[in-house]
């Protein structure tokens, strides 16, 4: 009786994780720093999913945490954003991810003194 082999090729599992955290620590007019932080994780799974978990706090606020899950073609399958909280855009670079987080800081400190 001939002997039947099938050659199969090596399973390979890939998944990578990231994170991100930043702080912007701002003292205005001799009052008192304020730090406003923010942070997120991606993790992106063998099947090419990706879950991203995000955490944002300014001065006085309690923190907001969103968690977005997408498929491997970046549709959206699952997210617990809280209501009426506004999405935050994802960055390619961390450069381009602090210059956009100095620059809302900054918006928003000018809008408390009416500046804007």
């Amino acid at each position: 009786m001939p002997w039947n082999f099938t050659v199969m090729a090596p399973q390979t599992s890939t998944s990578s994780s990231s994170y991100f955290s930043s702080s912007l620590t701002k003292s205005v007019n001799g009052q008192a720093p304020e730090t406003t932080s923010y942070s997120e994780r991606i993790r992106r799974d063998e099947g090419g999913n990706t879950t991203t978990e995000r955490v944002s706090q300014r001065p006085g606020e309690e923190p907001v945490h969103e968690r977005f899950q997408t498929d491997r073609r970046g549709h959206e399958v699952e997210s617990t954003n809280v209501p009426n909280q506004r999405r935050i855009e994802d960055v390619s670079t961390k450069e381009e991810a602090d210059r956009l987080y100095e620059e809302r800081i900054e918006d928003e400190y000018a809008k408390r003194e009416g500046g804007a």
